[in-house]
């Protein structure tokens, strides 16, 4: 084999209260195509998860080129990054006679983010809920519950959004974000979907994200009042996703509105998670 194309669907993490644990895959892809030969420009992302993959695996280093398409805004907060890393690492993977398995190849992708609330569900599809040492629980999502996606033109950088979150937190706020994380995990275990109704509120990271997003709350205001259960800013943002198992439409218009010049998009859930393509 000599080239090897990806798809893998972008991911909307923390769902609000679930901060670096919880997050979900969206029917919305990009493609990463991995091809033996000379290597292009270098690039520091593929650089470290290349180098990630052959340190971990028996495979001999080999030169490789790689392109990528797709669907997914960079820098929004719907994975783009693990877009990249994990596409890489099951293209190398495949071009090596699959030497590492899927979980392997997860855990150095959540190793390289940081955190696995992108890279769990972007590798296994669903719902996700994991913790910092990899270890996830995963279950599908079902189809009627829609994710109504806000995207402004603006990217917000991950790393410089951490930069304004507290170092400290009240007891009060962290039970309220305990209740509501546990409450969102078991609403996606027994798709009982109407505990998400109040339960993606956060006191950890969205309030001080807020200044950098500054449609957050009219678009998750406006989303609700248009008849969603609850909205949330995916991953540090700049999008934000409002989740209805009702009609979509009128939350669709409602979110538009805040920001006409926005993109929204209506999406279900990919329960299937990364797959390669011939």
């Amino acid at each position: 084999m000599d080239s090897i194309t990806v798809r893998i669907p972008a991911t909307s993490a923390n769902l609000g209260p679930g901060f670096d644990c919880l997050g979900v895959a969206l029917a919305l892809y990009s493609r990463v195509t991995v091809r033996r030969g000379p290597s292009g420009l270098p690039d520091r992302m593929v650089d470290e998860a290349a180098r990630a993959f052959f340190d971990a695996s028996s495979a001999a280093p080999f030169a490789f080129a790689f392109e990528i398409n797709g669907d997914i805004p960079r820098s929004r907060g719907l994975g783009s990054s693990v877009a990249v890393r994990l596409g890489l690492l099951h293209g190398l993977n495949a071009l090596a006679g699959d030497v590492l398995g899927a979980d392997q190849l997860y855990r150095i992708c959540a190793r390289l983010e940081g955190h696995p609330d992108n890279a769990a569900p972007a590798a296994f599809g669903g719902f996700t809920a994991a913790r910092p040492d990899g270890l996830y629980f995963r279950c599908d999502v079902a189809p009627e519950l829609r994710f109504v996606v806000l995207v402004p033109a603006g990217e917000v950088d991950t790393d410089s959004s951490r930069v304004h979150l507290p170092r400290d937190m009240a007891r009060a706020d962290a039970v309220v974000n305990t209740a509501n994380t546990a409450l969102i995990t078991a609403a996606f275990a027994t798709r009982r979907y109407e505990l998400l109704r109040g339960s993606m509120s956060d006191r950890l990271h969205q309030p001080y994200r807020a200044p950098a997003n500054p449609h957050l709350w009219p678009a998750i205001e406006a989303g609700t009042s248009a008849g969603a259960l609850d909205g949330y800013l995916s991953g540090s943002g700049s999008a934000v996703a409002c989740v209805t198992t009702g009609d979509p439409a009128p939350v669709a218009a409602a979110m538009q509105s805040v920001l006409p010049a926005a993109r929204v998009h209506v999406l279900a859930a990919d329960n299937g998670g990364v797959t390669l393509e011939a």
